[in-house]
């Protein structure tokens, strides 16, 4: 596994933990705004682990397509593209 996957797995399991948090948060009552903040912290969180992975399919897969040859190339820039387009949605 590459760092850039290494660093996304990290992150997702500490947002697995805050998530159990936010449960237990929602089964014990708290604050409302406490346990929105809460989630708003898992998102960024997700976000980061996102980037972290986009960042090491573009440096590996999308590079290495790019180097193949232009319609695999292309077809990884589209992929990226699509991707791009969910995120910004």
């Amino acid at each position: 596994m590459n760092s850039g996957k290494e660093k996304a797995a990290q992150k997702l399991k500490t947002v697995r933990g805050q998530i159990d948090g936010i449960i237990k948060m929602i089964e014990e009552d708290r604050y409302c705004v406490d346990i929105s903040t809460q989630i708003l912290s898992a998102i960024g969180l997700l976000k980061k682990a996102n980037i972290d992975v986009l960042n090491s399919h573009i440096r590996s897969c999308v590079k290495d397509a790019i180097l193949e040859g232009e319609e695999e190339g292309e077809e990884k820039i589209e992929e990226i593209i699509n991707i791009i387009d969910k995120y910004i949605k």
